[in-house]
Parts: C-alpha cells; structure tokens; sequence
C-alpha cells in the first residue's frame, strides 16, 4: 500500500511515503522551492501544495501519482468551525477552510495522474499524534499534541495501544499554547510561527518576574486541559520593533512566558502518565520544537521515556497522515532515521563540482580531511548523506567548528547573519555524552537541554548557553559511522570529544538541500572548508 501524506494548509509544507508500512522519504517544500517555511501562514497562501516535495517522494519510491492507494491531507474542513465561533480574530480564516475544501482537486492538478477521490483528510492534531506514536520506538505509548491550532483544538492528548489511539482529552480554540508564544514572538519583534526558538533562546537571559501575572492569561486546569487566553502584551512591555535591540525587560518577559508554558505543559504530561499509566510519552506539535520544555517534562513528568517527533511542527504531519491511513491496513515500522529527504551519489556530486568549474580534492579519508580543519579551528560546511526531515541540522546539512574557542559563537552567529543571543550546538559521540552532558541520552534528534559538566564548560565553551545548559546532538556509530569518524579524528588532535553543529544555511534562506545550495552557500559565506560527499573544497584554491 503507497500513501502520500500532505501538508499544505498553515505553514511549512511537506510531503511523506509511506509503502507497505515503511517510512521510504519525507521532505519539506521550503528545501525545494528555496522559500523559508515553504510559504507565509495567511489564508491566501492556503491553496499552495507541496508540489516538488511530493513529486520527489513518489520519485524516490518509482511510483507515479496513479499508483497510490491514498493520499492523506493533514486538516479535516469537516471539522472546522467558523473562526468568530472559536474566539479567533482571523476574518479570512473561511477563505482557508475553503481552500482545505478544494485541496483533492489543487492535488490532482499539481499531480497528474492522481485520482482526486483517493484524498482523505485526516485531523490536524490527528495527524500529528500519528507522526510521533506510531512511527516511536513505543508501540505503546502516551501521546501530548501541543500546537497553534488545528481544526477548531489546540492539544490532543491519547495513548498508542499496540500503535491504534485512544483520545483521552483535548483543548478547543481559543485556548492555545503555540497561540500563546506565537504572538509573544511576535510582540519581540521576530517572525511569528518561524521565530519562536529565538524567544525561547532569548529566554534564557531574563529572569520570570512577570510570570505571576501571566499565569492570569496562561494556566493548567484540573481536567487535562488548560487555559491559555491573548495576552495585552504591551502592558508588561512595549513592543520590540523588528530588527531594533532587545532590553532586559525583554528577556525577563520571554523567561516568564517560557515558565508558563514548562508549567501548562507539565501539568498535562503528568495528567497524562496519571491516566495512561504508560512508561514512554512521545510528543507533536509546534510547542514539542521548545527543548527547554521537553527536557522539564523528562525529569518531572514520571515518564521513563520521552521521545519527540524529529519534524515535530507541522511538517511532521505529512507523516503522520500517511501514518494514520497507512496504519489502518499497514503494520507500521518506527520511523528509521530523521534522514529522509534528498541524496546524491558520488558521481553525482562529482559532476556538480566540474559543472562548478571550482578546484576540489578527493582525499583518502574524508573525515580526517574535516577534523584536521576543525582541530586548525576552520570552519567546515558538511554535506553528507540524505538530508534532514525537520527543523534540525543532525549531521547531514550543517555547519562544523571548534567548540573549544569561545569566539566561535560570535564568529558562527557571524556566519549565518543570526542575533548575538543565538547558541550553537554541540555534536557528541553517545558513548561519551553521559560524561559531559546531564539529561535525556541517548539524545540524536537535537531536542532537548543538557545540563554542561562543571569540569568541562571551560573546555567547549562555545557550545554552552547563558544558562550552563547545550541542546546537544549524539552520534550513534552503528548510524553515523563517517561522522563518528570524524569526531573521533577531532578529538585525536584536541582532546576533545565534541564539534559543535549548526545548520548549514544563513539566516532567514532554508537548510541547505541540493549540492547547488552548498556551494552557494560556500560562495557567500565565509567557510573554510566545504566537504561535499567524499570531495573537499577549499576556500583559498577555491578563490585564489
């Protein structure tokens, strides 16, 4: 059975395939179409399919759009009600269910061949459950769904039994945490439903002396829901115009937003293991993205195990469709690896290169040749594999440096054109994580806190946040065999068992995807090592 999962109606579109119970590709559209998000989350942009996306999962697959049995749209328009009716100020949100209405036809456009009455919608918040439970390590489970919005909810709350869901509780519009934190993003001049990491970055600069009042607006309730009403921000601070310096008072009301919604969200993950009983929760949503969250629900929520969709935004319901209609006949398998997206051979990138007209090596070990760039505190542009399915640079499309060198925040926050507040990530080998860093290991999806070792923040300074704490990434080398060779060539030369990982983009462009973009990237930002596949470049030949 072949099911195409859809993504298109709020913000960043995707697509996934699912064959025979497999996860075999998912994608988002923004690495194709070179558009941050894939598009801006206003009605009118509603209609947009993620057509390249979906186009490349059926060609990665060698299928056509007439050999699906279905394709699953993450949105159900029957579920809808009318924006007035929910408590939301959005008076062209009809033009969106409408849009959500037409999309077989919009699919059967943008894909010819497919049948339109093969499209099912599948429930937003649905969707997203289905994108962590069933494709998680835990055939069963407890499910926490926390967004923005869906149909007419913003929460779902259920348990995976043998991977078929039970909802136990959710909470209707207008209340919303992602609501909540998308307008505070908003109100401190960042981009709304983009942004939102930032404030939870900025966060960690502020102390919460505003979260007594917030907690009028935000709170848990006693049932497993919450309430989570807009808050008239500019009576705790002014505004932050778009681009302008943040004060104090802006920190200090992100920190006590960030307290409100650790507080909402760990009242209802313990809820949650109160009446699930379960040992594992796995998290969706927009919300699940906040690390500094997830990393509280583990330590004080009673779940043993707690494990977030990679994609855990609304690209992961592209997934999660093809999930829950796949399930209904497939026995799913656990999703394999966040790598899911596009690949070239060496051949391939080869001929890039010569296209390129741009000096390269082919070194006997490439791993070596990027450690011994590191270890001289280069920075080196990494581009292996399959890219990343989600937010996350996880060793595929990213950005390499020393993390021994204080400096190399600022020159990395540099790099990319990213606000000075912004922390890096360190990459870590997973037999040595227990060492250096106190949380959830093993930890490969980059999604949660860790607490730095006293005795190690003076050697990766780099990689360490304000508060003492790295959102950092482990390397299993069964998984990741070149990129443990390459933090094992690292340490080697400095003693060191860590590189720090960013994303390999600049601010405000998308991840980069194809070798195109890497070498674009290479060419406008000052990089000086760019490893592509087996072949190395370098920026004094390349430039010369």
């Amino acid at each position: 059975m072949h099911v195409l999962g859809i993504n298109a109606l709020f913000h960043d579109p995707a697509a996934a395939l699912i064959t025979d119970g497999k996860v075999v590709a998912a994608a988002e559209e923004e690495r194709f179409s070179r558009r941050k998000h894939g598009k801006r989350p206003v009605p009118f942009s509603a209609w947009e399919q993620p057509e390249q996306s979906a186009r490349w999962c059926l060609q990665q697959a060698g299928l056509t759009p007439s050999d699906l049995d279905a394709v699953a749209y993450s949105y159900d328009p029957a579920l809808a009600r009318p924006a007035e009716e929910m408590g939301l100020n959005d008076p062209w949100d009809h033009l969106r269910q409408e849009y959500a209405r037409q999309a077989p036809g919009f699919l059967a456009e943008a894909l010819p061949g497919l049948d339109p009455a093969k499209v099912r919608f599948v429930p937003h918040h649905v969707a997203h459950a289905a994108s962590a439970g069933p494709v998680s390590p835990y055939p069963d489970c407890a499910v926490l769904v926390l967004d923005g919005r869906g149909e007419c909810g913003s929460h779902l709350a259920g348990r995976y039994t043998d991977r078929e869901l039970t909802v136990l509780s959710t909470q209707r519009l207008p209340d919303s945490l992602g609501l909540f934190y998308e307008d505070l993003t908003q109100h401190l001049g960042f981009l709304r439903s983009s942004d939102e990491f930032k404030v939870m970055a900025l966060a960690s600069y502020g102390t919460p002396r505003f979260a007594e009042r917030l907690r009028e607006y935000v709170r848990p309730d006693d049932g497993g829901g919450f309430r989570a009403r807009p808050v008239p921000w500019a009576e705790f601070v002014p505004p932050r115009p778009a681009g302008g310096s943040w004060s104090q008072d802006h920190a200090d009301l992100a920190a006590s937003a960030q307290l409100c919604l650790e507080e909402a969200a760990l009242a209802l993950a313990r809820w949650l293991r109160e009446h699930t009983g379960e040992d594992a929760l796995t998290m969706a949503g927009g919300v699940a993205l906040n690390c500094v969250a997830n990393t509280r629900l583990w330590r004080e929520s009673g779940f043993r195990h707690v494990w977030v969709q990679p994609a855990a935004g609304d690209a992961g319901t592209a997934l999660g469709a093809a999930a829950h209609v796949a399930g209904q006949k497939d026995t799913l398998e656990p999703m394999p690896t966040a790598a899911l997206g596009r690949g070239w051979s060496d051949a391939e990138l080869r001929q890039w290169l010569e296209r390129a007209a741009v000096p390269y090596e082919e070194p006997a070990d490439i791993a070596e040749t990027a450690a011994e760039a590191l270890a001289a505190d280069g920075i080196v542009a990494w581009f292996q594999g399959r890219s990343e399915y989600g937010p996350r640079a996880l060793g595929h499309r990213s950005l390499l440096a020393h993390p021994g060198k204080a400096e190399n925040l600022e020159r990395l926050n540099a790099v990319k054109g990213r606000e000075e507040f912004r922390p890096v990530a360190p990459m870590v080998l997973a037999e040595r994580a227990a060492d250096i860093f106190d949380g959830p290991l093993p930890s490969p999806h980059m999604l949660f806190v860790h607490d730095v070792a006293a005795e190690w923040k003076a050697r990766i300074p780099a990689v360490v946040h304000v508060d003492g704490t790295a959102r950092i990434q482990t390397v299993d080398r069964a998984q990741e065999p070149l990129v443990a060779r390459m933090i094992d060539g690292f340490e080697r030369r400095t003693g060191l068992p860590v590189v720090v990982n960013t994303s390999l983009n600049t601010a405000g462009r998308p991840m980069v995807d194809d070798p195109r973009d890497a070498l674009e990237c290479f060419g406008s930002a000052p990089v000086d090592l760019l490893v592509l596949g087996p072949f190395a470049v370098r920026r004094g030949k390349a430039f010369a």
